[in-house]
């Protein structure tokens, strides 16, 4: 994820800290809120989603710690805790309460930065199920991404092992040209001219199983200098 477009939550009850790091993770090109203790990460919570919480330990009613605990069992946000003890047992009860990382005060400002950026450079992105339907149209064919079973009507198309797997490099990303270097690599293939010729071969008899005119392909079309690229309905 790009530092540009996360939103980060701020919560902490020193006002001047609060101000100084909304400014400068600003500065950095985040979206940045803020709360003044755990009573109103809870309510900016309920209506807001976040890419990451930096919740300081020590606040007035609930601490950190607890809201951190509270917050794991509905929020998988990852959350960097500022700690101003030393001592090493509160950083373990963080991260035992489900932190991801914490930060002991005083800190750099860089330093801040380092750890969100490494904490959202962890963070997996979209999954491919949010973004890319399950089932695959290729005119009288369907694909099921899941199931990697391809069917024409009731009939299930019998697919080599090498075919399911070119199934599965495309439909992961439909509309995408995927280079014949790249496919040799994904099919675990040694590196080579004569293996990218082999997977030229692979995909004309794909192509049999799913084009109507094979000679034209319609959904499994070759992009010029750029490889193979799937093209569902």
């Amino acid at each position: 994820m790009s530092q540009l477009d996360a939103h980060l939550l701020i919560v902490d009850d020193d006002e001047r800290i609060r101000d100084l790091l909304k400014k400068f993770l600003l500065r950095q090109g985040f979206l940045v809120t803020s709360a003044r203790d755990a009573a109103h990460a809870r309510r900016v919570l309920s209506g807001l989603d976040f890419d990451l919480i930096v919740l300081d330990v020590m606040m007035p009613g609930e601490d950190g710690v607890s809201l951190t605990r509270s917050l794991r069992e509905t929020h998988d946000t990852p959350i960097l805790l500022l700690t101003a003890r030393g001592e090493t047992e509160n950083r373990i009860a963080g991260l035992e309460a489900g932190a991801d990382d914490y930060l002991p005060k005083p800190f750099e400002p860089k330093e801040l930065l380092l750890r969100i950026n490494a904490i959202l450079r962890r963070m997996p992105e979209t999954p491919v199920e949010a973004t890319v339907p399950k089932i695959l149209h290729l005119g009288p064919i369907r694909y099921d991404i899941e199931r990697g079973e391809m069917w024409e009507g009731e009939k299930l198309v019998r697919l080599t092992a090498t075919e399911s797997q070119l199934m599965k490099i495309f439909s992961s990303q439909p509309g995408e040209p995927v280079s014949r270097s790249k496919l040799v690599e994904d099919l675990g293939r040694d590196r080579g001219q004569a293996q990218e010729r082999a997977v030229d071969v692979q995909i004309t008899r794909l192509r049999r199983k799913i084009e109507s005119d094979p000679k034209r392909p319609r959904y499994l079309q070759t992009v010029r200098g750029a490889g193979y690229m799937l093209a569902p309905d």
